[in-house]
């Protein structure tokens, strides 16, 4: 596929970027290149080929969910460096 000079240019400005005349003609060639690359990727026989969700052959190991004791408001307070009552206190971020 033949990318104009034109079409460089409007996605040139949409991605606000900003090319000279030579730029324009290398950005063309590149971009009628990797169009072409994805032509040849088209024409590849993928029937039954399942595919890929990651590029690790690493599994996750999952736990079930399950219900269990909870820790109370009171005791999550024990451990604050500076509580007002039944808050944490923290540094201010905004003025």
């Amino acid at each position: 596929m033949k990318v104009d000079s034109n079409t460089v240019k409007k996605i040139a400005h949409l991605a606000r970027l900003e090319f000279d005349e030579e730029g324009v003609e290398k950005m063309q060639k590149d971009m009628t290149q990797i169009l072409d690359w994805e032509e040849q990727l088209n024409e590849v026989d993928t029937e039954g080929v399942e595919p890929l969700t990651t590029m690790s052959s690493e599994v996750n190991i999952l736990r079930e969910d399950g219900v269990g004791e909870h820790l109370s408001h009171d005791r999550g307070l024990l451990n604050a460096p500076q509580k007002d009552s039944d808050y944490f206190r923290v540094p201010k971020v905004l003025e």
